[in-house]
């Protein structure tokens, strides 16, 4: 059963390739959606896919890349409609 969430990553998740890396385990998962950074220095991930691929990238987001440092990762169900073909990174 098709899912989506909204994921908000806090701590320091710019600057050190967090998007990329959110990409790649995305991608190799084969989640839809996007990842961009957030103006106040959070990160939000809109993604589609089944529950437990969600919570695989859920759980990759806790750990981030090598020079994050991960201090809060809050997940929102949100209705999914279907509308993302891939994964992508979005700039500001």
């Amino acid at each position: 059963m098709k899912k989506a969430a909204k994921i908000v990553v806090s701590g320091t998740v710019q600057g050190v390739f967090f998007r990329g890396f959110v990409k790649k385990k995305a991608d190799d998962i084969g989640l839809a959606g996007f990842v961009r950074n957030l103006g106040e220095g959070d990160v939000e991930i809109v993604v589609e896919g089944t529950r437990d691929e969600i919570n695989k990238l859920v759980d990759f987001c806790k750990e981030g890349p090598r020079h994050s440092m991960i201090k809060g990762v809050k997940t929102t169900e949100i209705p999914w409609n279907g509308e993302f073909k891939d994964f992508k990174i979005l700039r500001f």
